[in-house]
């Protein structure tokens, strides 16, 4: 791999190597090739079909720091980085650029209605897909046999991540393990995980834009000793806590509405985990 310290090896011709070198140099990266980076790495799929200028407007730089942010890898320029993000593709079953395509497009004809369906269904099954590749069945072994451990299991989630810690506190009380959901309408949220320990876990969510109270919140927890899972989009996230266990889930979106169904299906799975390895510990 290409290194500050090593710039004559050859840049990764791997999708998930190169990425793992975005991140690992995420701290080191100038200020424009750190939002590239963060921008390629949350959107690999528009990264691989999008144009210079696309992508340059969407990750808010000029099309000329693409070409810098590529270099900066040992690429010769951005196309030949691009190759690297497609490849990544082409071994799906489906032709994503039509797919894409067709998630874009209003059929002749269509209701609005169906097409709002058939948008957010294509949009569901994108992101079941992406959270399929980016988790790995380990991470959720650990994160079960951590939050099993827990006397009680604190859940934190703001704004669009509320449904998602409101979804596990009803079902962790269905399957009888103890959790206390973090959301007061009277505003005592810190309160209440000032009980937080190190015997205890907590579940922390949020996505782009970050709730600033989750990441106070967190901030508590860590300071606690608790044990801290986190579901977040994004390895550049200011929620991965620095010791803990961490997943990636990006949502792909429909006309701009993100849904949460990856975030669910992942929740689900913790959930009913965390119950079975209680059960069988």
């Amino acid at each position: 791999m290409t290194t500050p310290d090593d710039p004559d090896a050859l840049p990764p011709r791997d999708f998930w190597n190169l990425r793992n070198l975005m991140v690992s140099r995420k701290d080191t990266l100038p200020k424009r090739l750190a939002q590239v980076a963060i921008y390629a790495v949350a959107n690999p799929d528009d990264v691989a079909f999008g144009t210079a200028a696309s992508i340059a407007e969407k990750a808010e730089v000029q099309p000329s720091t693409l070409v810098r942010f590529a270099q900066a890898f040992g690429y010769q320029g951005f196309s030949d980085l691009q190759a690297v993000f497609q490849d990544r593709l082409r071994d799906r079953t489906s032709n994503y650029s039509e797919r894409l395509s067709s998630l874009r497009s209003h059929v002749a004809g269509d209701s609005k209605s169906a097409t709002l369906f058939s948008g957010f269904c294509k949009a569901a099954e994108r992101s079941v897909g992406s959270l399929r590749e980016r988790v790995q069945v380990e991470q959720i072994d650990e994160a079960a046999a951590l939050l099993a451990k827990a006397e009680t299991i604190y859940l934190i989630g703001q704004r669009r991540s509320f449904p998602v810690t409101s979804y596990m506190s009803y079902a962790f009380g269905k399957l009888g393990v103890k959790s206390v959901l973090v959301g007061s309408a009277q505003g005592n949220d810190p309160e209440t995980l000032s009980f937080a320990t190190p015997r205890d876990a907590a579940i922390a969510i949020s996505f782009t834009p970050y709730a600033s109270a989750t990441l106070a919140y967190a901030r508590q927890i860590n300071e606690a000793g608790t044990p801290l899972v986190v579901i977040t989009d994004s390895p550049f996230s200011p929620l991965i806590p620095k010791l803990g266990v961490w997943f990636e889930v990006v949502e792909a979106d429909f006309e701009g509405f993100r849904s949460l169904s990856a975030s669910m299906a992942l929740a689900m799975t913790l959930t009913v985990a965390v119950a079975e390895a209680r059960r069988s510990g």
